[in-house]
């Protein structure tokens, strides 16, 4: 397995073009997208600032937009299909407090899966989505930290305090929970699902 690292700022269209044409060059070809960088801002939209707002539709969105073109451009050279998957979240499905930018993006992750799958529906080019809940990240760690400092409780109080107000289950989501479904949607058991959005949300969205 050869593996590399390319610093592009997704937030830079030149520098998605070079990361792109870089892979093409280093690998030859491209099978698989997944579109997973993604930032936060908790803050009431009262108090959001127009540069925060701009900076996570920007990563959270446009990023993945202009990612799935890259993807899409080389997909059709090499005529052989391929798989983008777009990891949205479970706030691409619901609302939270606090949360107007990520919600805003994450709702527009689902919008442009559905409508990349439609458009390749008659290809062997496939995009779907993964929705998760709250996921053991250093995002979400920050989120932990915050919600600690501000309301005077322990980093452990604070965690289950988050995850118990939105999962059913009462456990947070594991990365290892998302990497085996990103395996399934690039197997051919998945072949037939077309701008579909998994979610792995411990029971949120079913309440």
């Amino acid at each position: 397995m050869r593996v590399f690292y390319h610093p592009a700022d997704l937030r830079r269209p030149a520098e998605i073009q070079d990361l792109f044409d870089t892979i093409y060059q280093r690998f030859g070809r491209l099978d698989i997208l997944v579109n997973n960088a993604g930032i936060q801002c908790v803050c009431p939209i009262k108090l959001l600032s127009r540069e925060d707002w701009n900076a996570v539709i920007e990563t959270n969105l446009t990023a993945p937009f202009l990612c799935s073109q890259q993807a899409l451009r080389i997909f059709e050279t090499q005529g052989a299909g391929g798989c983008i998957i777009n990891i949205a979240s479970t706030h691409g499905l619901v609302g939270s407090v606090d949360k107007v930018a990520y919600v805003a993006a994450k709702h527009g992750v689902v919008g442009l899966t559905r409508g990349i799958a439609l458009e390749y529906a008659r290809t062997k080019i496939i995009c779907n989505a993964i929705c998760p809940g709250f996921t053991e990240t250093p995002l979400v760690r920050q989120q932990i930290a915050g919600r600690a400092q501000q309301n005077g409780m322990t980093g452990e109080d604070a965690r289950r305090a988050l995850v118990e107000g939105k999962h059913s289950s009462g456990n947070f989501i594991q990365t290892e929970h998302i990497a085996r479904c990103v395996i399934f949607l690039c197997s051919s058991a998945a072949s037939e699902m077309r701008g579909s959005c998994l979610t792995i949300d411990g029971g949120w969205t079913v309440q």
